[in-house]
């Protein structure tokens, strides 16, 4: 069995910059981090056994007791920035995030309402929501909706597929021919360029394992191309989420990585899916390959 890796999948350098940051802190006792800082089960786990203190993603109306907070790369809201006053903030706020709330703040200053394509109740949605309550947030094409307004301002969450974004702008503006609807492109580089790496995947093979947390939007979206061209797909955070009877039969395998994924993560699925398809007899197809997974920037 050939396992194919995309060209570009795993951590990207927002989260990167979030963990060594939270690595750098000398009391992470006396530190709270809002939310998941990374959706990785291991990433986790290894916070939390520094010290720091974790509340849940959900449980945003309780103020955490710490003299100091972490804000996750996600971001959060102005208004839920004011709830923290008297708290030690550390902001590891993605930069690209900031842009976005930059640019949602200047349009709404502008008397635009905000068209927010992405997932509601994420957290780097909600960062806009709560800022901006008359938000409309499009988590698909046939979401969109007629009379919005007769100044839209179409925006997307950092991690949306460039192509949904696009799909759904135009279908706003279908549906609002008398309305000013602008365009502003907020989908991130990293997020862009994995989209990217996959469609070419997705065309060399025959099913798709995405390393990844549950609750990772980009991770999810990966997998949903997949699904779009009737490919299997599946979703692990470790090895021993593999069952080989899942890849009986199969020959070329793809490989990708959401945006919060560590390296180490990638390379010990990659070996695992390298043993089963030893363990199956796999055959590898004509030509091909398997090379041993070595360490690389997956920018």
């Amino acid at each position: 069995m050939l396992v194919i890796q995309a060209q570009a999948m795993g951590m990207c350098f927002g989260v990167e910059e979030a963990i060594s940051t939270a690595h750098s802190l000398n009391n992470p006792q006396e530190v709270t981090i809002l939310g998941e800082i990374v959706h990785n089960t291991r990433v986790q786990q290894y916070l939390l056994a520094l010290g720091f203190a974790s509340q849940a993603e959900g449980a945003r109306q309780e103020l955490p007791s710490s003299p100091g907070v972490l804000v996750t790369a996600h971001g959060i809201s102005e208004a839920y920035r004011s709830r923290l006053q008297g708290k030690v903030i550390v902001d590891t706020t993605c930069p690209l995030v900031t842009r976005l709330h930059k640019v949602a703040r200047r349009y709404h200053d502008q008397g635009f309402r905000l068209v927010l394509v992405g997932k509601p109740g994420h957290v780097e949605v909600l960062g806009i929501t709560e800022d901006f309550p008359d938000t409309v947030v499009l988590p698909s094409l046939e979401s969109a909706p007629a009379g919005l307004g007769e100044k839209l301002a179409v925006l997307a969450q950092t991690t949306t597929p460039p192509d949904l974004f696009e799909a759904v702008y135009e279908r706003v503006l279908e549906l609002h021919p008398g309305a000013i609807v602008e365009k502003r492109d907020t989908v991130c580089r990293p997020t862009r360029q994995r989209q990217q790496a996959i469609g070419a995947l997705l065309k060399r093979v025959q099913a798709l394992v995405v390393v990844g947390g549950a609750h990772s939007n980009n991770t999810l979206r990966l997998c949903e191309q997949a699904e779009k061209l009737g490919l299997p797909s599946l979703r692990v955070e470790a090895p021993a989420e593999l069952n080989s009877e899942w890849f009986r039969g199969l020959s070329l395998v793809g490989l990708s990585a959401g945006t919060s994924t560590p390296a180490e993560a990638i390379s010990a699925v990659y070996r695992r899916l390298l043993e089963i398809g030893r363990s199956l007899r796999s055959p590898i197809p004509r030509g091909f390959t398997n090379k041993i997974f070595t360490s690389r920037a997956h920018s």
